[in-house]
């Protein structure tokens, strides 16, 4: 089969032929269909999980997340059969089985679940990591219909799917755009109201339109100092994260607000929570790039580089 991978930590990310995986007892063998691409996948390969205790197989397939049709179920397994299609984070020890490649074995007890029935394959393996983030994370900030969300890098994949999930919950949402264009976008994925960061201070701007403040923070890009900064837009109560761990849980209690760094809990109950949501059109799936498994190398250094726009997905 052809798949990326790497042969050593902080190697070149190559298509090779490798081997089909065999079944094992307890997991599945997935025709791949579609794969989503996330900076955490070349995280990975330079090692990011590389702690003494989490073993990893090389050659190294890269990708997390992925969306497919069961070719084969291994002895034991019993929530998934042969033809189901289904979409998830492959993600599993070894470390090194991943989605960038024409087949994968995941096992059945991971975050792999029903892919959504209204959507295309392509647009399931764009969902999990991004969705699932965005969803725990407004869950808990444990807002009320009604309440005020800013949602600071809310064009992303997290802070895209986090503006959907917010609206349909009954929140106003406040997403950060950079042009018009996003405006645009935004609005149409249920933001009440976007701010252009580039004209003047985030901070003077959300202060100028909410004078008391905003219920809810979810910070998707800021460093240390300027997530401090916009915690001061939060009313006491409220909560805040940031998905880039700079948040010093001592100065949100002094702030007293709830939240800090955010790190996503993967499984089954919420991607079918996020299927649900996509099946009764609450969510829209945006994939701006389609590319096939000969480009991702030249992906991955956009992605690298911070040059990447838009949700890219590899089509099989």
């Amino acid at each position: 089969m052809k798949a990326i991978a790497v042969s050593e930590f902080k190697g070149t990310p190559t298509l090779m032929d490798l081997p089909v995986p065999a079944i094992r007892p307890g997991t599945v063998l997935i025709k791949v269909q579609a794969a989503g691409m996330n900076p955490f996948d070349w995280k990975m390969t330079d090692g990011i999980m590389n702690n003494g205790k989490t073993p990893h197989q090389f050659p190294l397939i890269m990708g997390v997340d992925g969306a497919g049709v069961i070719e084969e179920v291994g002895e034991g397994v019993t929530r998934f059969k042969k033809g189901d299609l289904v979409y998830g984070q492959f993600i599993h020890m070894p470390i090194g089985e991943g989605s960038y490649a024409e087949y994968a074995i995941v096992p059945e007890k991971s975050g792999l679940t029903m892919a959504p029935m209204r959507i295309q394959p392509e647009e399931a393996a764009a969902v999990p990591t991004s969705g699932m983030t965005a969803l725990q994370l407004v869950d808990k900030l444990k807002l009320q219909k009604g309440d005020v969300i800013l949602i600071n890098g809310a064009t992303g994949g997290v802070g895209s799917f986090a503006t959907q999930i917010a609206a349909a919950k009954g929140l106003k949402v406040i997403a950060t755009v950079g042009d018009e264009a996003a405006a645009k976008r935004m609005h149409e994925l249920g933001a009440a109201v976007t701010i252009n960061y580039k004209k003047a201070p985030l901070t003077d701007q959300v202060k100028s339109k909410y004078p008391q403040g905003i219920d809810g923070l979810l910070d998707l890009v800021s460093d240390k100092e300027k997530f401090e900064q916009n915690l001061d837009l939060v009313k006491e109560g409220g909560g805040a994260f940031t998905t880039l761990f700079v948040a010093d849980e001592e100065v949100l209690k002094a702030k007293k607000l709830h939240g800090g760094n955010f790190e996503t809990e993967g499984g089954p109950a919420a991607l079918d929570q996020l299927s649900r949501l996509i099946d009764q059109g609450q969510i829209k799936v945006p994939v701006e790039n389609k590319i096939r498994l000969e480009d991702v190398p030249a992906a991955v250094i956009a992605s690298r580089e911070g040059k990447a726009t838009g949700k890219t997905v590899i089509i099989m």
